[in-house]
């Protein structure tokens, strides 16, 4: 949920319940303006580009402790180690990354990448800048499927050799790939989803932490998998697991990732350390380079970032 969508939806509590609205209407904004001036506290936090690597894995919107709920089942997380992102939302992580400090560095990097916000870039930047999500999208999922971003991934280091490959994976972010019952309301064709996107679910309590967290874990199994097969045909003995940012629950009244929210569960994401070798264990599939029905717009709001 936004900053915007919660002030309208406490707005309309405030008429509903009695409770003297323009109080709460005023305490609502004081506190999330607040908190958003805050936030200016994190950007100074160095970006990717500012630490070694020579292989960067970025899963979307990946916590912390889910990461390391689970990481003793993949034997590549056994270096474990956690950073501040500068940012606790995926297009201010894609503005504060690439910018014209990095250009020397952009421009032997092969960027695979699965979120939508990269439309804001320019390939003219970049060794490679693969827009996986442009030609396949997923309309059943809502989302971008991990193994086309494993194949590009793997295309792209055989084919270019670059200094730097990035590889943006749109996992864990919902929705949920394993757990596809609890989602968007963009889905089409499912009758069993709740009203509202999954933060919002949470937040209204239509579902339980318990039922989110559980989908969340599932989703980071889900594209941790394909990180497997990915280090098996890579080359790269500087190779960094993190995220982009991570994800609120409940913590401070916050849910999901709204922008500008100075959160340590948005902004202190993994930095998992390991290495890979290409062992020629998968060939990768070609895909179609083509635009898919779907315009950005209706990428982000499947996704959930409509109004963000």
């Amino acid at each position: 949920m936004t900053f915007d969508d919660w002030v309208g939806s406490t707005r309309r509590r405030a008429r509903t319940d009695g409770v003297r609205p323009a109080l709460r209407e005023a305490a609502a904004e004081l506190y999330w303006g607040g908190l958003r001036r805050l936030d200016r506290l994190w950007t100074v936090a160095p970006t990717v580009y500012e630490r070694d690597w020579a292989v960067l894995i970025v899963l979307d919107g990946c916590r912390y402790d889910l990461m390391a709920e689970i990481a003793d089942e993949y034997a590549f997380l056994d270096a474990p180690g956690r950073i501040a992102s500068p940012a606790s939302q995926s297009r201010e992580w894609i503005a504060q990354t690439f910018t014209a400090d990095h250009r020397a560095a952009m421009a032997g990097t092969a960027y695979v990448s699965a979120n939508p916000y990269t439309d804001a870039l320019s390939p003219a930047d970049f060794l490679l800048l693969d827009e996986v999500w442009r030609s396949v999208w997923d309309d059943e999922l809502g989302t971008v499927p991990a193994r086309p971003v494993t194949d590009r991934a793997i295309d792209a280091a055989r084919r270019h050799d670059p200094d730097r490959l990035l590889v943006h994976y749109m996992q864990p972010h919902f929705p949920s790939v394993p757990d596809p019952a609890i989602e968007s309301p963009y889905r089409r064709g499912d009758p069993g989803w709740q009203p509202g996107h999954v933060w919002s679910q949470l937040e209204a309590g239509a579902v339980t932490r318990e039922r989110v967290w559980r989908a969340y874990r599932e989703n980071l199994r889900y594209v941790l998998d394909e990180v497997a097969l990915l280090l098996e045909n890579v080359d790269g003995t500087r190779v960094a697991i993190t995220a982009d940012h991570g994800n609120a629950v409940g913590e401070w009244g916050a849910y999901g990732h709204p922008p500008r929210m100075p959160l340590p569960s948005l902004h202190l994401v993994p930095w998992y350390e390991t290495m890979a070798i290409d062992r020629g264990t998968h060939e990768p599939a070609q895909y179609t380079d083509r635009e898919t029905d779907l315009a950005v717009t209706e990428k982000l709001r499947e996704l959930g970032y409509l109004g963000e």
